[in-house]
Parts: structure tokens; sequence; C-alpha cells
């Protein structure tokens, strides 16, 4: 039975809904920077728009904060923690259904899908289409983290279980800290070794493991702060205060990213000590982001990202991630353009434009209705209490 949620602690952060699709419109700058020639092209512009990827790491560590919050919020108070049948089936019935039609029309109406095999169709419809070489299919080349997250979902009850054991709070953060830090650390290691191949083990899980447990540290310290305990953290709220100063040094941040430190920007193969420094510079520019929306007092910005329009818009953004390589592939199909050709700023507002129109209809006809169905079936067994953001939270994509 799903945990009492008190609204001083699981209040919806409305700005976080803008900083999702802040991350997909970025996602949606790297695909066409590729697709235009422009990420490759050597120019001035091309190491800050490969490193727009960085969406994904955002989309990360927000999963890792919005859907921990529940099981540090019950461990917090004492509480019932959420029931992992329940949660499971709202993860599936706000990821699946939309994901599936786009899968469909991606397979059936794009050309260069015409020789999709069964088994490309099940290996999509399964999302285990990252676990061999060279299964993505064009239009869903950007699923690949759509699988690392749907993995972190159906692991997160067991990871949270064992965060919160035997425990009054929510475990030591330094505890979640060095859980994603090992992992990560570990299968850098092997990278590094020879023992897993960097084109395809950089798609599974362990090698994010920094990334959702900064979000995750970052929800079990939100939860104490708000329950009056970890006053040591408080420095997060403080830092809070100042939005303007956190996203300038995340500006300085990506600017380091773009340099040869954090690998090529085509897709050459990075090195493991390249991708190490890319993991980390990713994970201080996305907490950078995200804590000034998540933590302090009320302020301008949380105000401005809040707003109904960016609330919309973050609505809608899984189906901007889903739906905008679909727009792009038939952009060049239609025209006839040549790969790796065309000009950057017109071919981003056509996607973007298209994604944005596929992905309202997405969420009205697909994603609102298989919501509704989640909640109301199977019925609770004891009156719903008010929803956490999490019940929203949407997975994400890089390429």
């Amino acid at each position: 039975m799903s945990a009492p949620i008190s609204m001083n602690t699981l209040h919806r952060v409305p700005a976080l809904d803008a900083v999702r699709v802040i991350g997909a419109l970025a996602v949606v700058g790297h695909h066409v920077g590729f697709a235009t020639g422009v990420n490759t092209g050597g120019g001035s512009w091309a190491g800050w728009l490969a490193r727009l990827d960085s969406g994904v790491a955002v989309f990360f560590v927000l999963s890792g904060f919005l859907l921990f919050r529940p099981w540090a919020h019950a461990q917090a108070i004492g509480g019932d923690k959420p029931a992992t049948g329940r949660y499971l089936w709202r993860r599936a019935m706000r990821v699946l259904p939309a994901y599936w039609v786009a899968v469909v029309v991606c397979l059936l109406v794009l050309d260069r899908n015409d020789d999709a095999t069964g088994a490309d169709w099940v290996r999509h419809f399964t999302l285990t289409q990252v676990y061999t070489r060279d299964n993505l299919e064009h239009g869903l080349s950007q699923t690949w983290s759509l699988c690392t997250e749907v993995a972190f979902y159906a692991l997160l009850p067991v990871i949270a279980a064992l965060l919160t054991l035997g425990r009054k709070r929510t475990g030591r953060p330094w505890v979640i800290a060095a859980g994603g830090i090992v992992l990560t650390g570990i299968w850098v290691a092997l990278i590094a070794a020879g023992l897993l191949s960097p084109s395809l083990h950089t798609m599974w899980l362990p090698a994010y493991g920094l990334w959702f447990g900064a979000g995750m540290i970052l929800a079990a310290v939100h939860v104490d702060l708000r329950n009056g305990q970890r006053p040591r953290w408080r420095f997060l709220d403080e830092i809070a205060a100042a939005p303007v100063a956190c996203w300038v040094a995340a500006l300085a941040v990506y600017a380091i990213s773009t340099t040869p430190i954090a690998g090529p920007l085509d897709l050459a193969e990075p090195t493991a000590t390249e991708f190490a420094i890319k993991m980390m510079l990713y994970t201080l520019l996305a907490v950078l982001i995200t804590v000034p929306l998540a933590f302090g007092p009320h302020t301008r910005a949380k105000e401005a990202f809040g707003s109904a329009p960016g609330r919309w818009l973050g609505t809608i953004s899984y189906g901007l991630f889903l739906w905008h390589p679909f727009v792009l592939e038939m952009f060049y199909q239609l025209t006839g353009r040549p790969e790796f050709t065309g000009g950057f700023w017109f071919t981003y507002v056509v996607v973007a434009g298209g994604g944005l129109v596929l992905a309202a209809g997405s969420y009205y006809l697909i994603e609102r209705p298989a919501q509704r169905f989640s909640h109301r079936w199977p019925r609770p067994r004891r009156p719903r209490t008010t929803e956490s953001q999490s019940a929203t939270a949407v997975p994400t994509a890089v390429s």
C-alpha cells in the first residue's frame, strides 16, 4: 500500500517540469547538430552542440530525485513504503503505451527501416535493443536511454529497500554516493581493461549509476531537510537561493565539457578516461541546474520555471523525446536532403516544432488516458492520498 505523502515534503515542484523540456530541447539540438553535420564539422559551435547530449544527465538525475523521494519520505516519517507492484504498474503505463505507438510508426513509415526484422520488432517492443550491437532502428536511436531508465525503474524498489533497511532515516547520503561512484567506477575500469565495449556497454545502466545516484542523494537530503533533519546539508538551500550563480557555474562546467577532455565530438569511441571525465562533468552540470529549482526558498526563477507554459511543456516533454527523431528522419526523407547537410537553425525549428505537435497529440490521445487508467485500476485498498511528482516523472533520451 502506498505511503501517505505529506504536503510539506512531497509537494510538487512545478519548476522541475520545465527542466525536463529544456533537457529535451537540448537533446533535439544535439541530434539536429549531428544530422546537419555541425557537430562533426569542426566549427566553432561543434563542441557546444555535440555536448547538448548532457540533457540526458539532467533527466537521469531528475529520475533519481523524483522516484526515490517516496521511499525516502516513508522512511523519514516511519510510514508505509510505496507498494512495488503498484509503482511498477504506473511506471509501465506512463512509459510503454506511447513508446509502443512510436515504435510501430517508425518501423512502418520510415523508408530506412524497410529491412527491420521480426527480431527487431521484438527487441524494440521489449526495450532490449541495447543489449546487442547495432540494433537501434532509425527514428528510435534515442531509445537507448529509455532502456536504461526502465532498468533503473525495475531495480529501484530493490535499491530503495537496501538503502532504507533497518534505518530510521534514508541512509547516509555518502552511502548512496559511494554506491553510484563504485558502480560506475567498476564499469569504467572494465571498459579500460578491454573486458567491456565502449560502444555497447556505455548504454547500460551501470555506466550511469553516478547520475541516478546523484538524484537519489538530492532526494534523501531534500526529504530530511524538510523534516528538520541533517542541518549540515542546509547549505543546499542556501546555494539554491542564488540560482543565477548556480547556472553560471553550470555554464562554466558545460564549457569545459566542450573541450577534448570529455572525448570526441563524433561517433568515435571515447577512451575510458574520457568517458569517466564526461560522466563527472555532466553530473556536476545536472546537479547545478537542479538544486536551485528543488531546494531553497521561493525565487523568481522558480516562479518563471513553474509558470503554466513551463508546466505544460514539461508535461509533453516525453512525447518530444519520443517523436523528434521521427520528425528529423521524415524531414530528410521527404526533402531528399543528403545526410550531414542543411542549415542547423531551420532544421531545428522544423524538428522541434513538429516534435512538439506530435508530443501534444501523444499526451492527450495516449499518455493521459493511460495514466488515468493506471490510477483507476487496480483500485487502491484505501483512499488515494496526494500524489507525488514522481508519478509523472518521464524518461529521457540522447542519441
